[in-house]
């Protein structure tokens, strides 16, 4: 079985893996498993009242997701999509399982400009959660090296592979007018 249907398998079956994006290395299971969400959030250490990322393989995957997305949301797709820019916008938030919004309203959603994980996503059918692949507050992983061993013990599955600009994505919230850079990464805004 080649890598990737491995992955797809694995998150198939409520698993988490450890995977290459554009960016970083990311860690992720499948949006609508609230098992597998919660044991994420768990593994990582983080706080459910803090929303994390998720990953789409096509605009209109995005679009099944975010709730009535503003002109800006949608340019800000046709311009940087794939790519390093993470779009934080009012969801739909019945579909959208709450830690991942951290509670709140609105889910930061980026398509990767990566083969690997636009592969799995599109094959999974949903988009999978996509923060970088550390504890919480630990460094962010850009090269296979950089994982630790602590946390690869922990998933299921490790794909292993390159991550192509090694560098954070930016994060813009459009929820607000006008928008504001949560953080400034490899999308210069």
């Amino acid at each position: 079985m080649g890598i990737i249907q491995k992955a797809i398998k694995v998150l198939n079956q409520g698993g988490i893996i450890i995977y290459p994006t554009d960016t970083a290395f990311g860690i992720g299971c499948r949006i609508d498993d609230h098992k597998a969400v919660d044991r994420l959030f768990a593994l990582r250490r983080r706080p459910t009242t803090q929303a994390m990322p998720v990953l789409v393989a096509s605009d209109a995957m995005a679009l099944a997701y975010f709730d009535s997305p503003s002109d800006i949301v949608r340019r800000l797709m046709r311009e940087h999509w794939p790519g390093a820019l993470t779009i934080v916008a009012p969801c739909k938030k019945e579909l959208i399982y709450s830690p991942i919004r951290g509670g709140g309203k609105t889910v930061g959603l980026r398509m990767p400009n990566h083969a690997v994980p636009l592969k799995i996503i599109e094959t999974v059918g949903v988009p999978i959660l996509g923060p970088s692949a550390n504890f919480h507050g630990a460094p962010t992983p850009y090269r296979f090296e950089d994982l630790n061993p602590e946390l690869i013990a922990l998933v299921d599955y490790v794909v292993p592979g390159e991550c192509l600009i090694k560098q954070a994505s930016t994060v813009v919230d459009c929820s607000v007018e006008p928008y504001r850079i949560l953080r400034q990464g490899a999308v210069k805004l």
